[in-house]
């Protein structure tokens, strides 16, 4: 039974307020719906409350408390109604929301395996919240509740020094105990529940408790403030990371992402593909069928042949890539072979704990997120029962599935667009970190075609990535500059792509890493002035300003986007852009793939060293020539659930005028929050789609202030938190 009558009207209108996406009650009824089924739920209300039942539904009991004497009468009212025929009733109240399903079946299932009488949920907390009792113990034995004003001493608590063990409000008893003793009570003139666990223990009964650990779960609703309060728990478990109770199928900016054997399951890779093959049907594409491949993360492979099951047991064709692939290979594969989908198994730069999967659309591009909202939530609302799938042998053998290699046609296409011609005889060596993950073979076969001597690094496969994250940064390319610097002038170019080869990392013929808003100021300049291709570049707002300012030195428009490669695709058609790219080393062309290329990337770098005839360092110089220098810093932390509440409503509360000395020009809400300030100097604040992370970027005119803008970010973040 839920108690929900309250004692005043105020408490009443209060169970109707809005907490979250639902209101008080609602939420506080969905927790018990989860551990007992509708029509075994009985909710006590006020006489003559028409708004609950509306706000509840038809498929719970409703009786009626006729007069607010308390919660032992609210239960009293409920008797008819329960019967005397169940084995075991739960008592929860309709003003506490918070509580967790877990801990209601922690408590039945304590009380069952226990054989106790009657069972509470207690938590132990600081000091004891207004309206609640505290536990009394005795050689750890409940022996009463003590109510404000109740002159008992309770006994010590399970954990903590100077701790107070209270009574949540949450029973489990027989009916025949139960209601018996709620009539003596009320004969007697008591109507308190927790009077009942007095009379209970008075008469030798045996009791028990399961605690709480999760404090916030104690949280009633009394008060508007209290309800404020609630809200802000609320707010923030939507950012605690979900274990083994919530294994939620959910994409962000790089498809969906989720640690293994946590949200990264065989059955919800199989969930996933039946929501995309029921897409494909209603869009009438499955006779295009899809192409799949997987990189050379751990379940890859399995995870590969799990879809092609599903597309198969659903009559669509599925060409299945052989062994590990890259993940533009895949992006190129869904256009040239004219299928519906392209799908490939990567977690792209994640530690190696994680896998996920990315969906193309028919032309190569990422589906836009009311797509990807379509694909998730219809796999997360299915059960097993509703996947179908065929045997992966008999889908080969009666052909739906076929295996075919496409490293030829993918690396033929690239060298129709890169000058292969002109890079032969440049004189050029290179060193490639593929970073342990699917880059070599097929940029492998562009540098030989190029004869570009190519020595690799990190390229055996180990899905555990050399235990670090395969993300092709300063911090983990130190080998590749240490060879470089080693070589003394051996070598022109080191070249990285991360695990699954759709970004690229490059250091100079110096051993410096080069950052990839340089390497994007290079290749627009590039593309722009030696190549003859006109045109704007498109940038997410994490990426450098000095790409509007070379678009504007050419005469040439320049986009900013939200982070995500999907919406720098998006932006680049818009405008006709040559080139877009993102700060991360995700980048592409006008007239390759939609969607970015670490490995193309890399064969149109060193086709610009070979025509130019010139350095990195010397083609760094001269662009900085005309666009000035800029100076960018960025970092993480990680994303608290308390931090995801407190930044935005202190950036809401406290509009921007400065940061420290320097004036803010304007902000922007386009992606996070993006505080521009004067001469192209930036700031932006912005919780990653993809990992539980806050990231922090800045730019400016030197390396000195942009250290003071992101020391101000990070106190900004850290504050009050």
């Amino acid at each position: 039974m839920v108690l929900a009558a309250g004692h005043d009207e105020a408490s009443r209108e209060l169970l109707t307020r809005p907490l979250g996406d639902a209101t008080v009650v609602e939420l506080a009824v969905a927790t018990v719906r989860r551990v007992v089924d509708a029509d075994r739920i009985v909710v006590v209300i006020a006489a003559g409350d028409t708004r609950l039942p509306a706000l509840l539904g038809d498929d719970l009991t409703y009786v009626e408390q006729h007069e607010p004497l308390g919660t032992g009468e609210a239960a009293r009212a409920a008797a008819a109604a329960v019967g005397r025929d169940v084995e075991r009733v739960l008592v929860a109240y309709g003003d506490t929301p918070l509580l967790r399903p877990d801990s209601l079946r922690g408590l039945l299932n304590r009380h069952e395996l226990k054989g106790a009488d009657l069972s509470l949920l207690t938590a132990v907390v600081d000091a004891t919240p207004e309206g609640y009792g505290r536990v009394v113990r005795e050689d750890a034995r409940i022996v009463a509740i003590a109510e404000p004003g109740d002159d008992v001493t309770p006994g010590p608590v399970p954990t903590g020094d100077g701790a107070v063990e209270i009574n949540v409000g949450a029973y489990v008893a027989a009916p025949g105990l139960l209601f018996d003793e709620l009539d003596a009570m009320a004969a007697a003139g008591e109507h308190r529940l927790t009077d009942l666990v007095r009379r209970v223990i008075a008469r030798g009964k045996q009791i028990t408790s399961h605690q709480i650990h999760d404090t916030d779960e104690v949280q009633g609703i009394n008060t508007p403030a209290e309800l404020a309060v609630a809200a802000d728990i609320v707010l923030k478990r939507l950012f605690v990371p979900t274990k083994n109770t919530d294994t939620k199928i959910v994409f962000g900016t790089g498809g969906w992402r989720a640690v293994i054997g946590e949200g990264y399951t065989l059955a919800n890779v199989r969930r996933l593909s039946q929501a995309i093959a029921n897409e494909t049907m209603r869009q009438g594409l499955e006779a295009k069928g899809v192409v799949i491949g997987g990189d050379r993360r751990f379940l890859s492979r399995d995870s590969a042949i799990a879809a092609a099951e599903v597309f198969a047991g659903n009559n669509i064709p599925v060409t299945l890539l052989p062994d590990d692939v890259p993940t533009p290979l895949v992006t190129f594969a869904a256009p040239y072979l004219g299928a519906a989908y392209g799908i490939i198994v990567t977690s792209s730069h994640n530690p190696p704990e994680w896998n996920g999967i990315k969906v193309f659309r028919q032309d190569g591009s990422l589906p836009l997120d009311d797509e990807t909202d379509r694909y998730q939530d219809e796999a997360n609302a299915m059960s097993v029962e509703d996947v179908i799938t065929l045997d992966i042998d008999l889908a080969r053998r009666a052909g739906v599935v076929t295996e075919r290699t496409l490293t030829a046609p993918y690396v033929d296409a690239i060298e129709q667009i890169i000058d292969v011609d002109a890079v032969r005889g440049a004189d050029l060596r290179v060193v490639v970190d593929p970073m342990y993950g699917t880059s070599q073979l097929t940029l492998g076969t562009i540098l030989s075609d190029m004869r570009v001597p190519a020595e690799f690094i990190h390229e055996a496969h180990n899905p555990l990535f050399g235990g670090v994250a395969p993300a092709p940064d300063l911090q983990r390319l130190s080998t590749l500059i240490g060879m470089i610097r080693e070589g003394a002038g051996r070598y022109g170019l080191g070249l990285a792509t991360d695990g699954d080869s759709d970004r690229i990392g490059i250091v100079d013929e110096t051993g410096e890493y080069v950052s990839s808003n340089d390497l994007l100021l290079l290749l627009y300049w590039y593309l722009h002035e030696v190549r003859g291709e006109k045109g704007g570049v498109v940038r997410n707002l994490a990426t450098t300003h000095l790409l509007d300012r070379l678009a504007a030195h050419f005469g040439e428009e320049s986009l900013e986007v939200k982070v995500g490669f999907k919406h720098v695709t998006a932006g680049m058609e818009k405008i006709g852009a040559v080139l877009g790219g993102e700060s991360s080393g995700g980048l592409t062309i006008r007239g390759w793939i939609l969607g970015k290329d670490g490995i193309f990337a890399c064969a149109l770098v060193v086709e610009m060293l070979a025509r130019t005839g010139r350095t990195i360092s010397e083609l760094r110089t001269t662009i900085h020539e005309i666009t000035g220098r800029l100076h960018t810093l960025e970092a993480g932390v990680p994303s608290t659930p308390e931090m995801r509440i407190a930044v935005p409503r202190r950036l809401e509360a406290e509009p921007l005028t400065h940061i420290g000395p320097y004036p803010v020009v304007s902000v922007s809400h386009l992606d996070g929050t993006k505080i521009l300030l004067e001469n192209d100097n930036w700031a932006l604040l912005r919780f990653s789609g993809t990992e539980p992370v806050l990231r922090m970027f800045v730019e400016a005119d030197s390396p000195e202030k942009a250290t003071e803008l992101l020391d101000w970010l990070r106190g900004f973040v850290t504050a009050g938190v």
